[in-house]
């Protein structure tokens, strides 16, 4: 179909070339025209990185506000919010009230939570249509947020006093009798009879009880107080270690993972490099799993902090509005407790560093200085845990400014530099899409995992993991497709402005 299209878009595009030379007219508009049909086509099928290039092309011919704002909603699609964000700029430059750029802007605002920001965009629409109701949606409900951030900030007092642990009553919560699920240990232990009891429980769309839910994150809290930053993972010789990435609350792909690969065990150790929620709607699932077998297997299972274990991503992208739905308010403030306490990165046998996004915008960095980053806290916008959760490699030499907006974007040379400096023999990160799940970069030095196939039912990649052993840490990789799962979309939780559901 689409070499049909390429014909026809060819046909029109010579006979436009024809009729603008009779009349006169540039024919860098035609053609700009002509290749925006093709990115329209490809961005409607999914295709981002195609219709991103496409509409480049066009951009480079005869750049207008139209294009701009196209490619930016491409850059949204692909969460590169930082390029969305100066495309939706370009595009207002050449038309100060086009109103698809000021969705466009406002978008990217959202995604980085600079929410003020977004509310002053919505706001212009508003007033620019006003019967438009979608319009005046996005605008209330961006301003329900910067309104309950300004509250929060009115109240806030210090951390320490804020824990919501000492309002969680346990002794109050009764497990009923009609409850048909697993049931932890009299002490609230975890075992591996009720974590193999939970995975089929789970699966069949059940709920675990909300006591042992909450006495399974109150002990996990106390685990992750005791780990440093940085966590050094000693592989015996022979033995296989697990790397997983972003799973993204893709419960059914995270059993399938456990199926291939088989289960956790203290002879099957893995590690998952973060990004356990938001976006798909088995968040809670996929949590309560990992920290389950965290608990079981402290030392030979490991969990990792990625850019969505936050606050902000949480509020945005579906997981706080599942905990809500499925258990309670009290007990997402408890998740967003927990997840300041993951550690921020992994060093495998001296060898291989793990963290979720990736290097530095300094080459001096070493291990030590990433032992004594202070992670108990949200992730801010700048420094060494900022670029840890967020940062991106590029294929160029050099550093460049990011392209989702926080963080930056790293070439060959400075991996070469971290990992000379750092005697280490290569890096693993996830944080990005990757059609076959994973991608050998910088020369094979950084490796990029990513765990959910599929993702958000709409990317048509596959996952993967990938396997090492303690004698030998040459990667090898596993990708696999998308399993079925219950028919929830994802995103179901997510907050409307999250969407992009623009005009």
């Amino acid at each position: 179909m689409s070499t049909n299209v390429e014909a026809d878009l060819t046909k029109k595009l010579e006979t436009s070339s024809l009729e603008a030379a009779k009349n006169e007219i540039p024919i860098s508009k035609d053609a700009a025209d002509m290749i925006k049909v093709q990115a329209n086509e490809a961005f409607r099928i999914g295709d981002y990185e195609k219709a991103t290039e496409l509409y480049t092309k066009a951009i480079e011919l005869h750049p207008d506000a139209v294009l701009y704002s196209n490619r930016s909603f491409a850059y949204l699609r692909r969460e590169w919010y930082g390029y969305a964000l100066i495309d939706a700029k370009k595009a207002l430059e050449y038309d100060s009230k086009y109103i698809k750029a000021f969705y466009r802007r406002a978008s990217a605002h959202m995604a980085l939570g600079k929410y003020a920001l977004a509310l002053g965009d919505y706001e212009y629409v508003k007033k620019a249509c006003p019967n438009d109701k979608d319009a005046l949606m996005k605008y209330e409900e961006c301003k329900k947020i910067v309104t309950r951030i300004r509250f929060e900030k009115a109240i806030a007092v210090d951390e320490s006093a804020k824990s919501v642990v000492n309002q969680i009553d346990l002794n109050s919560m009764t497990v009923e009798k009609e409850y048909d699920g697993p049931h932890l240990e009299s002490d609230g232990r975890v075992t591996s009879d009720f974590m193999f009891q939970l995975l089929p429980y789970f699966e069949n769309q059940k709920k675990l009880h909300k006591k042992y839910a909450y006495q399974i994150i109150l002990q996990i809290l106390t685990l992750l107080k005791s780990l440093p930053t940085l966590i050094d993972v000693t592989v015996p010789t022979k033995h296989k270690f697990t790397i997983c990435g972003d799973i993204h609350g893709q419960f059914y792909d995270l059993l399938n993972i456990f199926k291939l690969n088989g289960p956790p065990s203290e002879e099957n150790p893995y590690l998952f490099n973060g990004d356990f929620v938001d976006r798909g709607s088995f968040s809670m699932e996929c949590i309560l799993t990992l920290f389950g077998f965290k608990l079981l297997y402290p030392d030979h299972f490991f969990l990792a902090r990625g850019n969505h274990e936050s606050l902000t991503m949480n509020q945005m992208y579906g997981f706080e509005g599942e905990v809500k739905a499925k258990y309670t308010t009290q007990m997402f403030q408890l998740f967003t407790e927990v997840f300041n306490y993951l550690p921020l990165s992994h060093c495998i046998n001296n060898k291989v560093l793990v963290m979720h996004g990736g290097l530095f915008s300094k080459d001096d960095v070493t291990l030590k200085d990433i032992r004594a980053v202070d992670r108990v806290k949200q992730p801010p916008e700048e420094g060494l845990m900022s670029e840890l959760l967020w940062s991106d490699p590029q294929p160029q030499a050099g550093r460049s400014e990011s392209k989702r907006g926080v963080g930056l974007q790293f070439g060959p040379d400075v991996t070469e530099r971290f990992l000379k400096v750092n005697n280490l023999e290569y890096i693993v990160r996830s944080h990005e899409v990757k059609q076959e799940g994973y991608e050998l970069a910088h020369n094979g030095k950084c490796i990029t995992v990513f765990s959910a196939p599929n993702y958000c039912d709409s990317m048509g990649n596959k996952g993967a993991y990938i396997t090492i052993t303690g004698d030998d840490v040459t990667p090898k990789f596993t990708s696999y497709t998308a399993v079925p799962h219950p028919a929830v979309r994802p995103m179901m939780y997510a907050n409307q402005l999250s969407m992009f559901g623009l005009m």
